[in-house]
């Protein structure tokens, strides 16, 4: 499309749309708030973790971290939940009300997105993803845990995730997801 045919439909606008138009370009482009770093006291400690420099290279993973390749796609999120600085550098903590007990932590994110995430909407992006899974323990603490290959697959996958129901799901769940779903739908066509 032209320079000349986008100031031609621009024109067109009635002087109501050009401040809605102006508004949301300039909100746009306001620095995202990030919100405070998210504390989580892990039982296990290793020599090395997320955030410990090596020769003036940081580390974004450590023991108990799978590796993954994203080569410059999306990782997005599993369920709708929240995403929060972690103390970590380079770390993002992610949580979910369909997994309570349980936090996801994603390293080496370029341009996260922190606040309340839809299932399926982007946390970040880059080359690589260092993720760990832990696990609430009964005294407040908590541990690093084997990963849920459901959870990865769900995040990195090129394909949009789309809510299949379970068996136990109620009507009101299922309406839910469809809500959203017409939702997503609606705002990708306009």
């Amino acid at each position: 499309m032209s320079m000349q045919a986008i100031v031609s439909a621009l024109s067109k606008l009635q002087p109501n749309l050009w401040m809605v138009l102006l508004g949301v370009l300039l909100s746009s482009c306001q620095p995202q708030t990030i919100p405070p770093k998210r504390v989580i006291n892990i039982q296990q400690q290793w020599e090395l973790e997320p955030g410990d420099r090596i020769a003036d290279r940081l580390v974004v993973g450590s023991l108990g971290d799978i590796s993954i390749q994203l080569n410059r796609q999306p990782l997005k999120a599993p369920f709708p939940g929240k995403v929060e600085p972690s103390t970590f550098d380079q770390c993002v903590i992610y949580s979910t009300p369909e997994v309570p007990a349980y936090l996801f932590r994603f390293c080496g994110l370029q341009r996260p997105k922190f606040g309340p995430v839809k299932a399926g909407q982007r946390i970040g992006g880059g080359s690589h993803v260092q993720f760990a899974t832990l696990r609430r323990q009964p005294d407040g603490t908590w541990i690093i845990v084997e990963p849920s290959t459901g959870i990865l697959e769900r995040a990195i996958s090129k394909e949009r995730s789309v809510y299949q129901p379970a068996p136990e799901d109620t009507g009101q769940e299922m309406q839910t997801h469809l809500l959203h779903n017409l939702f997503s739908l609606h705002t990708l066509l306009n």
